[in-house]
């Protein structure tokens, strides 16, 4: 397979809201937003959103190599292990301070879905953003936790 391109976007919903209240072992935030992280850039953010948002949608280009292997510079991660960093920053004089991440792990996304991407050159993630506690979603993140979807429009077609 020749190098080619596909983007991925990542579509989410149901946001935790602007603050998320302290509980034991977890001190609380204010100000919430989250972003698409940079590799090996932590502090640089794509595009981030009020965590009150009704929804947040990002756009990444990505390089497909051979395997397939998706590449890019908000794809984190070795061969086989590829993934995105949504990060979970809080507002301050300082600027943002990143307290919890969510790993949206490619190599969840099932083998089909990343050949029909590459041929539609769109690879789709459709999550929500809150975990069962009401807090912003972190950890690793698969299905049935994220939708993957793949073409021109999303669909697979």
């Amino acid at each position: 397979m020749a190098n080619t391109s596909v983007r991925i976007r990542i579509e989410a919903t149901d946001l935790p809201g602007r603050s998320c209240p302290g509980a034991p072992g977890f001190p609380g935030y204010d100000d919430i937003h989250v972003a698409v992280q940079r590799r090996g850039r932590p502090q640089e953010l794509l595009e981030p959103v009020a965590g009150d948002a009704a929804g947040a949608v990002w756009t990444l280009e990505c390089t497909v190599k051979a395997g397939p292997d998706l590449l890019g510079p908000y794809v984190q991660g070795g061969p086989g292990a590829r993934f995105v960093y949504l990060s979970w920053v809080a507002g301050g004089a300082e600027g943002f301070t990143m307290f919890r991440r969510a790993k949206l792990m490619l190599d969840a996304v099932p083998p089909g879905t990343v050949e029909a991407a590459v041929r539609g050159g769109l690879l789709v993630a459709r999550l929500g953003l809150t975990d069962a506690k009401g807090h912003p979603l972190c950890a690793a993140v698969r299905p049935p936790l994220v939708a993957w979807s793949a073409g021109p429009d999303g669909t697979g077609a």
